[in-house]
């Protein structure tokens, strides 16, 4: 499985979102923000980091680079996509999920170990998961409320597309302690801990995050 990985200005957890596909047992692709070519890729991730300075909103100016076109329609004809912190900003931006990431609502940036729930695990990224499976991830945020109007957050719990959950306490006031969630089809995801930080034990994170990425080898055998 090819995984491209986009490199933004202000992207800085690239490396290890590219570290963790090769440690999955996936081929990293490093993907250029102004290039407008997937060169081939059978997957995607939109990293963590601070793109473009998040200086207007965040993803808001990520989402007109030349690859974003290239990734919106590829995501439309079912490639996996998945976008980790400032990526789920860029995707909520871009459409291709609901609603928007707001600043926390203590108003303060965040790092922590985060226990979560994985709701869904029938996408391509969180397969390798039992449902409902608690782990603990990386997390670290200063916009990472999740917010949506009433009707679409009744969709998308009615829908099943919650993907993961905090657990024991929320971090950033996200509503119904939404830590990710899936578009209609599930090869969209968008999560706001961080998995890539979470892929061995010499981190001192654990190795709860690599699933998000083993997920994808095993549907390149199917």
């Amino acid at each position: 499985m090819r995984v491209g990985v986009v490199t933004f200005p202000g992207s800085l957890d690239d490396a290890d979102a590219a570290r963790a596909v090769r440690l999955a047992g996936g081929e990293s692709v490093a993907l250029w923000h102004a290039d407008a070519d997937l060169h081939g890729v059978d997957a995607v991730i939109l990293p963590g980091g601070f793109s473009y300075g998040d200086y207007l909103r965040c993803g808001a100016i990520s989402r007109f680079a030349p690859v974003m076109a290239e990734v919106v329609a590829a995501a439309g004809r079912g490639m996996p996509v998945l976008g980790i912190c400032n990526g789920f900003q860029i995707l909520c931006e871009s459409h291709l999920l609901p609603g928007a990431l707001i600043r926390n609502d203590h108003r303060t940036f965040v790092c922590r170990d985060q226990r979560l729930r994985i709701e869904n695990n029938r996408t391509p990224w969180t397969s390798s998961y039992a449902e409902r499976a608690e782990v603990t991830i990386v997390l670290k945020n200063g916009e990472g409320g999740y917010v949506a109007d009433e009707p679409t957050l009744e969709r998308l719990e009615g829908e099943g597309r919650v993907v993961a959950r905090y657990l024991e306490v929320n971090p950033n006031g996200s509503l119904h302690d939404i830590a990710g969630i899936a578009n209609e089809r599930g090869n969209v995801v968008g999560l706001m801990p961080h998995p890539e930080h979470a892929v061995e034990d010499l981190t001192g994170a654990g190795t709860d995050g690599l699933g998000f990425f083993t997920g994808l080898a095993a549907l390149a055998t199917t």
